[in-house]
């Protein structure tokens, strides 16, 4: 992976930020006050161009976020991690926005089949030990993914709750500059830029669901409840791992 840009790789002195946590600094001096789609374009355009990607899980908001880089760029590079244990209407959905879209460069990614029949060959890691099974189908596959991208773009909100609640717009991570640019909208802003776009809606949005994963560990949230409250429900678990 070529350097970042304007980061020096000599060490830092114990005790220090190192030049990837100065870039996210510097990039949150610059642009952590512009709007979604002004901070994306200057992502996209400006400071990462040709090496920025975007993970989406084209879940029940992922519409958004989509929308603002197709009105920027189509073919920036968007990468979606199929496990292969996803919903139908999922995959579904995800045609249905590329085209809609009309994204150029959608990278969907799936495990390699000899690594999962040697590590999971039952399928059961989804019920038996979730951490596992999100590393192998999801971390592991996404690390794959960014190779070559100095910064990726993601969908994470504030208002998800959780270890999300102090979301950092920039962030350095694992090498590479991390972009939330929705960190700071609120659910009611997520719903009119669907009405105002005119976004097709996710097909299990419609049956109540909030947010949608692998369908072994996704559910319905309960009343009241936090939009991810349906992830993993019951368990101590509230992320992947990709976000941690």
């Amino acid at each position: 992976v070529p350097p970042m840009p304007g980061i020096d790789e000599t060490a830092e002195p114990i005790g220090q930020a190192g030049p990837g946590e100065e870039l996210a600094r510097r990039l949150q001096d610059r642009h952590g006050h512009l709007d979604a789609r002004q901070l994306l374009a200057a992502m996209i355009r400006d400071e990462f161009p040709g090496r920025v990607a975007v993970s989406s899980s084209f879940g029940i908001e992922a519409a958004v976020l989509l929308a603002l880089v197709a009105e920027i760029d189509p073919a920036t590079p968007v990468i979606f991690l199929d496990t292969g244990l996803l919903f139908e209407e999922t995959l579904a959905y995800r045609d249905v926005l590329q085209s809609h879209l009309g994204l150029k460069d959608v990278r969907t990614v799936s495990p390699d089949p000899s690594a999962l029949e040697a590590s999971d060959p039952e399928r059961i890691l989804s019920l038996a030990a979730t951490d596992n099974c999100c590393s192998l189908l999801k971390m592991q596959l996404l690390d794959k993914a960014l190779r070559g991208f100095d910064a990726w773009i993601n969908g994470r909100k504030r208002f998800h709750g959780g270890e999300r609640s102090r979301l950092a717009v920039f962030e350095f991570v694992d090498g590479r500059i991390k972009i939330n640019p929705l960190a700071a909208w609120s659910p009611a802003r997520i719903e009119a830029t669907f009405r105002e776009l005119k976004l097709p809606r996710h097909p299990l949005a419609e049956k109540g669901y909030t947010s949608v994963g692998c369908a072994p560990c996704t559910s319905l949230a309960g009343l009241g409840e936090d939009v991810r409250a349906g992830r993993w429900a019951g368990r101590e678990k509230t992320e992947c791992g990709i976000h941690n």
